[in-house]
């Protein structure tokens, strides 16, 4: 796997985070390319769960180096609890740790608006955890960066003309009069001593190790639905979630990426407000999400539950290129008695079979409905394809057709060895 990106194929949790580390087994470096501290990613160590926000999930393989890249927007204060958290686990973190020094920065400015911006009529959904108006400030080229630190005054200033104009923008957030540039300099200073350090050109780094040779593993947040240029827009998130994303978020060029792997649910899931086709009635969704245990890893946020889009899959193939896909939690569908698959839209009557351009037009579309035979018995001991009950297999096996992409392998549990090789 000389660099091979991982991509989630629908709006996020579909399980990146125990792939990654499965496959960190056998990389050198694993590197994150976008997103922010909404980011939950849940790995298993020693049977207990992990939950990571910006740590990359190569982390708890010792000796494999991990990077956070330029396309990550990094909370310093919250990665600096996490690192505490896994050290405490006695994983070693700092020493194996590189950030960027053009990741852009999450400052409290940005956390105090963007509460206030998700209240009423605008809101999308978001964690509230600044990173939307840190994207924001680095679109508008007001943002401040990794590097800045370095250079207290002028970070200090720059803050200052930031508050300025987010308290004329939300004159209703009171707390912003309370904060001042050299006040944040002042706070930030212990993290930006111990983050020192662990800063360095992410791009470069890559680049040496991948002309070595080295397997570099690329890691993303969130999913292709909810990408800012093709995603369900405005339900996004505020960077490119998709592969193209990967590269651009590392400073690496497009040809270093060897490989594109994507990671779904069985069914479908989504957190935040937005269309969802597919999304199941509240009692059948409830069962769902007891048995797939879909709470928000980083928010505890309960998640909307639905059967698998089709059409949605079939946009982020193609959107990311995929080499194959990695269909995980088919476990969760064990105890139903039929299973379901949005194989198509209608819009005014006519059948559509792929993603519309905006979400006005989704939530217009009305699904139709493929149905298959459940399997009524546990995958959870399965290891290979051909143990697979019959209906479990015909129902992948038909997805795998449907959208002209091979499966790598299914996910039938937690652990990393409930897996699946496609046979």
């Amino acid at each position: 796997m000389p660099c091979t990106v991982v991509v989630g194929a629908q709006w996020g949790d579909e399980g990146k985070g125990k792939v990654v580390d499965a496959l960190s087994a056998e990389a050198d470096i694993v590197a994150r390319y976008q997103g922010g501290p909404n980011a939950g990613h849940s790995v298993i160590r020693d049977g207990a769960t992990l939950v990571l926000h910006l740590v990359p999930s190569g982390v708890l393989h010792p000796g494999t180096r991990c990077l956070i890249g330029n396309g990550v927007v990094v909370d310093l204060e919250r990665l600096d609890t996490e690192i505490a958290m896994l050290e405490s686990l006695g994983i070693d973190v700092r020493s194996r740790l590189g950030l960027s020094a053009s990741a852009h920065l999450i400052l409290p400015y940005h956390r105090a608006v963007e509460a206030v911006a998700e209240r009423g009529a605008g809101a999308i959904g978001t964690t509230g955890r600044g990173i939307g108006f840190a994207y924001r400030d680095k679109a508008a080229r007001t943002g401040l960066r990794v590097a800045d630190l370095a250079d207290p005054e002028y970070f200090a200033a720059a803050c200052d003309r930031n508050l300025a104009r987010l308290r004329l923008e939300y004159p209703e957030v009171d707390v912003l009069a309370t904060m001042s540039g050299a006040a944040l300099v002042e706070s930030l200073r212990p993290c930006e001593q111990r983050f020192r350090p662990m800063i360095t050109d992410v791009g470069d780094e890559l680049e040496r190790a991948r002309k070595a040779g080295r397997r570099l593993l690329l890691e993303g947040a969130q999913g292709t639905l909810l990408d800012l240029d093709h995603g369900t827009y405005p339900f996004v998130t505020s960077s490119s979630a998709s592969a193209a994303g990967a590269p651009l978020g590392v400073g690496l060029g497009p040809r270093a990426v060897d490989r594109v792997l994507g990671v779904t649910k069985a069914y479908a899931t989504r957190v935040g407000l937005g269309p969802f086709p597919s999304e199941m009635p509240d009692a059948e969704a409830a069962r769902l999400r007891e048995a797939g245990e879909e709470y928000g890893a980083t928010t505890g946020r309960p998640r909307r539950c639905g059967w698998l889009d089709v059409p949605a899959l079939r946009h982020a193939t193609r959107v990311n290129g995929l080499d194959a896909l990695i269909v995980t939690k088919l476990d969760v569908l064990d105890a139903f008695d039929e299973i379901q698959v949005l194989e198509r839209y209608e819009l005014d009557g006519a059948p559509l079979d792929r993603l519309p351009p905006t979400a006005r037009v989704l939530e217009r579309v009305r699904p139709t409905w493929r149905r298959f035979p459940g399997w009524k018995t546990s995958t959870r001991a399965t290891r290979r394809w051909c143990d697979l009950p019959g209906p479990a297999r015909d129902y992948l096996e038909w997805l795998e057709r449907a959208l002209d992409v091979p499966l790598a392998s299914v996910s039938v549990g937690a652990e990393r060895d409930a897996e699946v090789p496609r046979a």
